[in-house]
């Protein structure tokens, strides 16, 4: 069986939005971005999907502000936790 190359975590996409948000890009190398992604994934928990569209229709505004929440909290943490180990 092969997996779908379709099917991602949706928080991946909410903590690029995030990084975005906070133009981390701009202010920090390739490798550092890298790392802090990988620190910001693993203190989340997972939600794969396979379309955008089913998030849209399918979760509740409630769990999405939760979910960005968490997403803010967790970058805070991974950079800060960066900050002190780089």
């Amino acid at each position: 069986m092969k997996i779908s190359d379709d099917i991602h975590n949706y928080y991946e996409k909410l903590v690029s939005q995030h990084f975005t948000v906070l133009k981390l890009e701009d202010n920090y190398s390739d490798e550092f971005i890298a790392d802090l992604v990988c620190v910001v994934l693993n203190q989340l928990p997972t939600r794969y999907i396979r379309h955008e569209v089913d998030m849209a229709f399918f979760l509740p505004a409630s769990e999405r502000f939760e979910m960005e929440n968490s997403v803010k909290v967790a970058v805070a943490k991974a950079l800060e936790f960066m900050k002190e180990h780089n």
